[in-house]
């Protein structure tokens, strides 16, 4: 008995389109059925784009769907690919009619997405490890995340994550791309072949900032985490301007040279009046892999010394969220784009990462920005 045009489209309501990740059906993506009398089915399919690079992983996905129906003998997949109608459908369909101004949608009424953006206050203290595996761990334990490689000029999220694709665009919509079910960006994925150097200035920075937060579909986050350059320099400042209510969190190694510097990185909350979420202390000490004694290559007490600086300065507790030690797979991960909260959660890096991202993902009771719906009367 040859399957009815419901089982298929059912069938077809469980493939997520690997960019924007809501089923395909609900994108209109679905082109038309074709069910012959033996059980053979012919499924026609839009692409967003010409040269879609998830064409590959979409074709699979629809195939095995459909595979799974019973009564169907065999699949044909006809890709075609949308019209310029039909991409600006999807358009409003995703981000809604916002007219000609692009708005930062963390920034709108209503949002829930919590953003942190993660700085240091020089090079070389691991904030891009820590970033991406708070990150992972948070996706790890089902929330919605995101990241946006905001360190311009010393880009490495993408080997990080693993995230080789390039950005899909729809219209003037970017779609990220997906590693770990993380949605990332970053402007290595814009560049040319090679490893060549990204040489802007200022204004140049914060509008790719800009497009960054406001021209990629991240549809609904639970988390976006900024991997901001070292310092307090131009994108520092961008954040806080287009994005007022991310809260700061601090990377630091135990040394005093680099507490005093991450020091200053945190202040910047106190002119910029954001919140400090927190210190983090990498690379805090080295087990020695023949008595498990801790070894402080780099020193000890960095990162409590900058929670407490910070909390006088800001008069406000900025705690000490937590102490990761020195581990050769966390760096060994992030050459090879496997996050060490995923490949070894049970590691001590990576358990005391995992201990952070949970803390982090914890809403507070309070009712600040949050909106109540009332309305006033006399």
């Amino acid at each position: 008995m040859a399957p009815t045009q419901e089982l298929v489209t059912a069938a077809l309501a469980t493939v997520i389109d690997p960019e924007i990740r809501r089923p395909i059906t609900d994108l209109d993506m679905v082109k038309s059925i074709e069910i012959a009398p033996d059980g053979a089915v012919r499924v026609g399919v839009y692409l967003t784009v010409a040269g879609c690079p998830m064409k590959d992983t979409i074709t699979r996905d629809v195939t095995n769907a459909v595979a799974k129906v019973d009564g169907v003998t065999g699949v044909q997949i006809e890709l075609d690919v949308m019209s310029t109608e039909q991409r600006k459908t999807l358009q409003t369909k995703l981000r809604g009619d916002r007219g000609p101004e692009k708005e930062i949608p963390f920034n709108q009424p209503g949002s829930l997405t919590r953003v942190f953006a993660v700085a240091s206050g020089k090079g070389g203290v691991g904030k891009s490890s820590v970033t991406v595996n708070l990150a992972a761990a948070m996706a790890a334990g089902g929330l919605k995340v995101g990241i946006v490689d905001a360190d311009i000029y010393g880009h490495s999220v993408p080997r990080m994550l693993g995230a080789d694709e390039r950005p899909t665009k729809v219209e003037d919509m970017i779609m990220p791309p997906v590693a770990h079910d993380i949605k990332v960006i970053s402007v290595g994925m814009f560049k040319p072949p090679g490893n060549t150097a990204v040489v802007w200035r200022g204004p140049m920075l914060d509008r790719a900032l800009h497009q960054f937060l406001a021209d990629v579909y991240w549809g609904d986050l639970d988390v976006l985490l900024l991997d901001l350059p070292p310092g307090t320099g131009d994108i520092a400042i961008s954040v806080a301007q287009r994005l007022p209510t991310a809260e700061l969190l601090v990377v630091t190694t135990p040394q005093m040279a680099a507490a005093e510097v991450a020091e200053r990185a945190g202040s910047i909350a106190a002119q910029t009046h954001q919140q400090l979420a927190g210190v983090i202390e990498n690379m805090a000490w080295l087990p020695c892999p023949h008595c498990d004694e801790r070894i402080a290559v780099f020193g000890e007490g960095g990162g409590q010394t900058v929670a407490d600086a910070l909390t006088q300065t800001l008069g406000a507790r900025v705690p000490l969220l937590g102490q990761v030690p020195i581990d050769l797979r966390l760096r060994e991960g992030g050459d090879e784009g496997k996050p060490l909260v995923l490949t070894d959660p049970d590691s001590p890096a990576a358990t005391e990462l995992r201990k952070i991202a949970g803390t982090l993902s914890k809403r507070s009771s309070s009712l600040k920005g949050m909106q109540l719906g009332l309305n006033p009367r006399r």
